[in-house]
């Protein structure tokens, strides 16, 4: 008997069982524990093995294994974070509460990245590059696949749901996804720290660095969280169950969602990139490659898994705020921070050295949120410019692999700085042209940055 059965009978002889086992399943708590149980394996894994740093692709695991339940782990954990920040909105500004949820979310790409610096502060010739390599490709694969695939699956979900976000146009891949103009702090500070990054690759990245951007990040900090409470968004299901809790319980249950999940996702995703990696060199995938693209599309997995549930749920302003905050805290601590880490393991202050082709990389991905910050001012992006996104980083990828499995060094990395610089000019023409074109838009962008930034602080004061 399945489940519309058991109602018909219920409805015909007034037993009240199918319903009450029916509402169960319902339950905004039968979604959480499920989503929990998800979880379990991996931390079965990480418990047996001795924890963080304990669990080894190819030691005490398989590389399909890892993936299979690490990944499953991380997806869990993804739903969890994103119903905590849910939950958050009813007691933080919204802005706040999806800056946390975006620095949780990338989390593991700060590990992966400080490891390597850690490693070149300790003398290690390949190190540097390998950080570098794996910070912008983080950076890429957010805007590249995050931005426009976000906006291509909004566009695609709002044919049946009601988005108050996209707009039907006329013409050839006209809708749009409209934006919340309260993330104009977000976009003009992510176009400061873009505008700084052409610089960085000057002496590598340094204290001045560190300074700059983290203190760039601790100002838009400061901003959000003197805003306002607003009143959060109508939800449903698990947020909604717990938003009608007590205050105290409901901030103990978001700082629990937001330790957990950060936790799991935190120790799980080595391993998931791991075994990852290791499967793509079974299948003859070049390791600097697999390090450049495949980690970290596996560390930015949980965030790209949370913004997919927001638009799943016709809150694609709330998923795109999400995204572009993580691209914000990457470009500035993320940046930021690899001084500091490479200074300590060093034993004295330094700048994190890399090498050309490191140096292009950095400008053809602070060239990439050039163009995509272009394409942003006015608060939209329809299907053809996330199209345009999606079309240049796949291009790119694909023509960089093409060389290094077809030509040997130094021949390939010569052909892929060319490469490299031919994108960084079409990427700063096409926004130089959108910036150009939507200079009203711009002015209104950053008038709009001014006067939230003097409204939080002028809240916060009375």
């Amino acid at each position: 008997m399945d489940v519309a059965d058991g109602i018909l009978v219920a409805y015909v002889t007034g037993s009240p069982r199918p319903v009450r086992m029916r509402s169960r399943l319902r339950h905004p708590l039968t979604a959480v524990a499920v989503t929990l149980l998800l979880t379990v394996p991996w931390l079965w894994f990480f418990v047996t093995y001795g924890g963080y740093g304990a669990v080894h692709v190819g030691e005490n695991i398989t590389a399909g294994m890892a993936v299979l339940v690490a990944g499953i782990a991380i997806l869990g954990a993804a739903f969890l974070l994103a119903w905590a920040a849910e939950t958050a909105e009813k007691d933080v500004p919204r802005a706040f509460a999806i800056a946390v949820l975006a620095v949780l979310a990338v989390a593991p790409e700060y590990a992966v990245d400080a490891l390597y610096a850690w490693q070149a502060g300790a003398g290690s010739a390949d190190a540097a590059n390998l950080a570098i390599a794996n910070m912008t490709g983080a950076n890429r694969i957010l805007i590249g696949l995050g931005w426009a695939g976000i906006a291509l699956f909004s566009i695609y979900r709002a044919g049946s749901s009601a988005d108050a976000a996209v707009e039907k146009r006329d013409g050839f891949l006209a809708d749009t996804v409209t934006l919340d103009r309260s993330i104009a702090v977000e976009i003009t500070f992510l176009l400061a720290a873009t505008a700084y990054a052409f610089v960085v690759p000057f002496g590598g990245i340094g204290p001045l660095d560190t300074l700059f951007l983290v203190g760039l990040y601790v100002c838009y900090l400061l901003i959000i969280v003197r805003g306002e409470v607003e009143e959060p968004e109508a939800h449903v299901g698990v947020p909604a169950y717990f938003q009608n809790y007590p205050r105290l319980p409901r901030i103990a249950l978001v700082l629990v969602g937001f330790v957990f999940s950060g936790a799991i996702i935190f120790t799980a995703v080595h391993p998931f990139a791991e075994g990852l990696e290791t499967l793509g060199l079974q299948y003859g995938v070049p390791e600097f490659f697999m390090i450049q693209w495949i980690a970290p599309l596996a560390s930015e997995s949980p965030e790209l898994v949370v913004v997919a549930y927001l638009v799943n749920k016709a809150r694609s302003t709330a998923g795109f705020n999400a995204l572009i905050s993580s691209k914000l805290n990457q470009w500035t601590l993320l940046v930021g921070t690899l001084a500091v880490v490479y200074s300590i393991s060093a034993g004295a202050v330094g700048a994190l050295p890399f090498d050309t082709k490191q140096a292009v990389e950095i400008w053809v991905t602070a060239a990439q949120s050039f163009f995509a910050i272009a394409i942003l001012t006015n608060f939209e992006i329809d299907a053809r410019e996330a199209v345009a996104l999606l079309a240049l980083f796949s291009t790119q990828v694909f023509a960089e692999f093409y060389v290094i499995r077809t030509y040997a060094e130094p021949v390939a990395t010569e052909i892929s700085i060319t490469i490299l610089y031919a994108y960084t000019a079409v990427y700063l023409v096409l926004g130089a042209v959108l910036f150009y074109l939507r200079r009203d838009s711009l002015q209104r962008l950053l008038r709009t940055t001014v006067r939230d930034a003097r409204g939080a602080f002028s809240s916060g004061e009375n």
